[in-house]
């Protein structure tokens, strides 16, 4: 009887075994594919870094920006966004409150470029550019180390969803 329970015990925990194996590729092979946001969305080549903070590493696996959801929850912490946004000249064309100015507001539901709907098309957006007048910002887009990086982008992106005045969908807030 005991040996009965023990070889049933063995079998159930050998089973568990073998569906986590299954499943490890399925969860390693999720890798987030950055494009550019010009004609031929051409691949972006934006890879992570010893620099780069736990959150950047995470966006660039999963294309989810894990500042989203905690700016949205605390906006004293969304003001490190905000900084970064006025430390990059964002404001000159954006606006200081990314209602817009020179360049289209990003705190309301129409979009300049349709995929700037997600965190991802946004930061292919601003670290790339756009054929239409948007410059690209990211240090490795552009080689330049006096440029913006992955996780800059992301705090501004986290302040930019946390400054929302458009419809009542957020869909980056479902990422």
């Amino acid at each position: 009887m005991l040996s009965n329970k023990i070889g049933k015990s063995t079998l159930f925990v050998s089973m568990l075994a073998l569906v986590g194996v299954c499943s490890l590729p399925l969860q390693a092979s999720a890798e987030c594919k950055l494009v550019s946001s010009h004609a031929g969305n051409a691949p972006l080549p934006i890879t992570v870094t010893d620099k780069d903070t736990p959150e950047a590493k995470i966006f660039l696996e999963t294309c989810k920006n894990p500042y989203t959801k905690i700016y949205a929850a605390d906006p004293e912490a969304a003001k490190a966004g905000k900084k970064k946004f006025g430390l990059y000249s964002c404001i000159a064309c954006h606006g200081g409150d990314a209602g817009g100015l020179v360049a289209k507001g990003l705190t309301q539901d129409k979009w300049a470029v349709a995929k700037n709907i997600t965190d991802k098309g946004m930061f292919e957006t601003i670290a790339a550019g756009t054929d239409n007048g948007m410059v690209g910002w990211h240090q490795q887009v552009l080689n330049n180390p006096d440029l913006v990086s992955t996780d800059e982008i992301l705090k501004m992106i986290g302040w930019i969803r946390s400054m929302y005045k458009g419809g009542t969908e957020r869909p980056w807030l479902n990422e």
